[in-house]
């Protein structure tokens, strides 16, 4: 009797052991089989309202220097990059007919002054005079129009961006101008701002620059003309932006980055590793998780991007759990184990 009753005690112990042990073998088997998961919390913070836009560095002015005639070219003085003031003389063209129109004038103000002492002695009528002032008169605006098309000076400060000709050379009304004269401080920026932000674009207002050329370097430039319409296929509008360049490091034709700066809003930012662009669309989905540890796969809108975190347009509350590691895999209703 006390041997069965051993021998029972054995076997109930036995019994009880391995069903422990498979217990925890399927356990353990059960949490090996889910995914590990890390969640963030989606937060609120104030996000800058920042638009980005690209653009070709503009000079204030353009000028391309040629004469109003066709003539040999005598002397040339500036060479490609060099600074001219306003009013210095750039080139000389012939002169041989500005030579001609000075005696001519010279002769004809002589002529107007002897008519001009008869008339008052009452050698010669009124009329006399006025046909050889009107002859006067004409000769020295033609005079003022030859030496403007002999003597080529430069309009604007600036500095020579093209020489295309050489002293010796006829200038016939060629394609290309004798000379190009680019006033470069200030340079200006246009930039085509979409249409939802016109009532948010205002004149004087900073906007930040920065060129490929300088690396990170800003630079600080004005909002100096909003243009009045909207293009109906663009739906945008042209911005222009002043930038100031005393030292000239700014050249026409440089690539630059503009940035504005509409003020911050508070919005939900998420991590940029719990993104999930969708191949094909474009669309951008997160996996969020749910209380009952499984994940529900959202589609979300994202605005800026902020270093490693995105503005959140749409898609995802404030306090909810957004996957940001072990996406891989997932599917929506997928069970998880979220970890630390």
């Amino acid at each position: 009797m006390k041997k069965n009753l051993i021998f029972s005690t054995l076997l109930l112990l036995v019994f009880v052991l391995a069903s422990c042990g498979r217990t925890n073998e399927d356990t353990t088997e059960t949490t090996e089989a889910l995914p590990l998961v890390r969640a963030a919390v989606a937060v609120k913070k104030d996000v800058p309202q920042t638009a980005d836009f690209s653009a070709t560095v503009q000079p204030e002015a353009r000028n391309n220097i040629v004469p109003g005639v066709p003539a040999r070219i005598r002397r040339i003085f500036v060479e490609t990059g060099d600074r001219v003031s306003r009013g210095q003389r750039l080139a000389q063209m012939d002169d041989a007919n500005l030579a001609a129109l000075q005696v001519q004038v010279a002769n004809l103000r002589v002529t107007y002054k002897r008519m001009s002492e008869l008339l008052a002695i009452g050698g010669i009528s009124q009329q006399d005079v006025d046909n050889i002032k009107l002859q006067l008169d004409l000769a020295e605006t033609n005079l003022r129009n030859m030496e403007e098309n002999t003597f080529l000076i430069s309009p604007i400060n600036g500095i020579v961006t093209a020489r295309n000709f050489d002293e010796g050379d006829f200038f016939g009304g060629a394609q290309f101008p004798l000379l190009t004269i680019m006033q470069i401080n200030p340079v200006r920026l246009f930039i085509n701002v979409p249409e939802s932000n016109f009532t948010r674009v205002e004149r004087g207002m900073s906007v930040n620059v920065t060129f490929d050329v300088f690396g990170d370097e800003m630079f600080e430039g004005k909002v100096s003309l909003i243009h009045p319409t909207i293009d109906e296929l663009t739906r945008s509008f042209v911005t222009e932006i002043t930038l100031q360049n005393s030292d000239l490091r700014i050249r026409p034709g440089m690539f630059a980055r503009v940035s504005l700066n509409f003020g911050d809003v508070n919005r939900v930012v998420i991590s940029d590793r719990s993104v999930i662009r969708q191949q094909g669309t474009g669309n951008r989905y997160v996996f969020t998780l749910n209380r009952d540890n499984t994940v529900s796969y959202k589609r979300v809108v994202l605005g800026n991007r902020i270093g490693n975190y995105f503005e959140v347009l749409s898609g995802v509350e404030a306090g909810e759990k957004v996957i940001v590691d072990g996406i891989s895999g997932l599917v929506d209703g997928r069970r998880v184990q979220p970890v630390d």
